[in-house]
């Protein structure tokens, strides 16, 4: 017994110095040869047209076979993942499908979850022709600060930006306001601009000052393993097996009811399953019907989509008809020879093979959603003033629940245009893809959802009755201008109502 237990106890050891050593070896910047990297794009290309729905919905196939091309043309003698990765990044944008996208390796993904890169120091919001700073990492900086605009970066002007970072963020056809928002989100810019541009050890930056005059400054590259190490790093505060999951649950979902204004504000940044929505939705609306609250805003402006069967519930709270999810919903094929690459495939094959019925125009359609229609609520049903904020993060199914919410009487839509487009999307069954070489992964939806074939043509996302977008201004003194703006009509509305 003791032999054994020792034997146990060595190949433990020996599987935990294979898997260190394993983690070691990985090399982020290995390149990658030219037979290798045209074997994956062939797949790629291949899968894409084999499978995806909507590959030539808003970009004929002429022009599809041109960009497949192109980026196969572009192909060198040897890449490093993140280079193969902005050519894939490249074609899949000009499908204009925003459920489309490119995904770094698993092993690249785990080697950026701790890696120390270089970064760009700024993050910014980005207009059609102009900048502001929303967040400098480096804290000593007097000059950038929050709401400074700025005209240009190394001589690169916004317009520049926007051209070049494009071609590398996917968004629903002419849903443009969506790809302004995620290049303003976070650090997605100074990723982009290492990825695309790579970071030189200083910027240029022309910004405009207090006093509205042009000037210059110098800043550095944010070197982490050097620039941490010049201010202190306060402790990690204990951890706790309660609290953390309960203050995430709340940052994705909350409401917050004012007594006073008889309103109440229902914040969802997510409609993914896990979060327990459907009791917080009976526990709310249970609540606001209790304090017969007469105004809800509903705040899904980073709400990027999730279970369309908890937003069809939210809008069965809200809806005052019978509405469907889709006037189609259809899968171009059930299986083919890529099944292979395809994660979890058979577990979705075997899916479509018991809810599609394969029609006249030769695809397989999910009948059920096509038919079915939902009825309102009748326990707890809303029945005051709605105000649905949205922008270019609203997605996917966030864009289901805004189209069948606007244009109802009681409905107020502010904000900014959806990135999620109005006339449907491919948000059914995304599996994700897995390229046989270099190991990077692309999701693949597998059915196009129309909700409104008159919008298609058009392209865009979902309008707002009222748009409301921010400036330097309210960016620099830190103010909501959506949530002000509804604050502003429900005051108006209120005080029309008082004898």
């Amino acid at each position: 017994m003791k032999s054994i237990s020792n034997f146990f106890i060595a190949c433990c050891l020996l599987s935990l110095v294979a898997c260190t050593s394993s983690r070691k070896a990985f090399n982020a910047n290995a390149y990658y040869n030219r037979n290798i990297l045209q074997q994956d794009y062939q797949t790629f290309r291949s899968i894409l047209e084999q499978y995806h729905p909507s590959l030539y919905w808003f970009t004929p196939k002429d022009s599809m076979d041109y960009f497949f091309d192109r980026g196969f043309a572009q192909i060198g003698d040897s890449m490093t993942e993140v280079q193969f990765r902005n050519i894939l990044l490249d074609v899949v944008t000009k499908i204009q499908c925003g459920h489309t996208s490119v995904r770094y390796s698993k092993k690249y993904s785990h080697y950026l979850d701790t890696a120390k890169l270089r970064t760009f120091p700024l993050s910014l919001k980005m207009w059609t022709d102009s900048m502001a700073v929303v967040g400098n990492i480096n804290r000593k900086d007097s000059i950038l600060r929050r709401g400074t605009v700025v005209r240009s970066i190394n001589g690169i002007t916004t317009r520049q930006f926007t051209s070049i970072f494009f071609n590398y963020l996917v968004t629903d056809s002419k849903a443009i306001n969506g790809k302004y928002q995620t290049l303003s989100s976070g650090g997605n810019f100074g990723v982009l601009y290492r990825n695309v541009l790579g970071l030189p050890d200083n910027y240029q930056v022309e910004y405009i000052d207090s006093l509205g005059q042009e000037r210059v400054t110098t800043i550095p590259t944010f070197i982490p393993a050097q620039d941490t190490l010049r201010r202190k790093i306060p402790p990690r505060p204990a951890k706790s097996n309660k609290l953390p999951r309960r203050v995430l649950v709340n940052g994705i979902r909350n409401i917050q009811i004012d007594t006073t204004l008889s309103s109440a504000c229902m914040t969802l940044n997510t409609f993914s399953r896990g979060n327990k929505l459907r009791s917080f939705f009976r526990k709310s609306f249970r609540e606001i019907n209790k304090r017969s609250i007469q105004h809800l805003v509903i705040d899904v402006r980073s709400n990027g989509g999730g279970d369309a069967g908890l937003s069809t519930l939210l809008t069965q709270y809200l809806i005052t008809r019978k509405f469907k999810l889709a006037d189609s919903l259809y899968a171009v094929r059930r299986s083919g020879p890529y099944d292979r690459y395809i994660r979890k495939y058979f577990l979705y094959h075997t899916a479509m093979l018991f809810v599609t019925r394969k029609r006249k125009d030769h695809n397989y359609h999910f009948t059920h959603f096509e038919r079915h229609y939902y009825k309102p609520r009748t326990r707890n049903h809303f029945d005051g003033d709605i105000y649905i904020i949205i922008g270019g993060n609203s997605f996917s199914a966030t864009t289901l629940f805004a189209y069948a919410m606007q244009h109802q009487k009681n409905v107020t839509v502010v904000g900014e245009e959806t990135g999620g487009g109005s006339y449907g999307n491919t948000a059914w069954m995304i599996p994700d893809v897995v390229l046989p070489q270099t190991k990077i992964r692309f999701r693949l939806p597998l059915f196009r959802l129309v909700m409104d074939q008159a919008a298609v043509a058009a392209g865009r996302g979902i309008t707002p009755d009222i748009e409301v977008t921010p400036t330097a201004e309210t960016i620099r003194k830190g103010i909501d201008p959506k949530a002000e703006k509804v604050k502003q009509l429900i005051l108006e509305k209120n005080k029309t109502k008082q004898p």
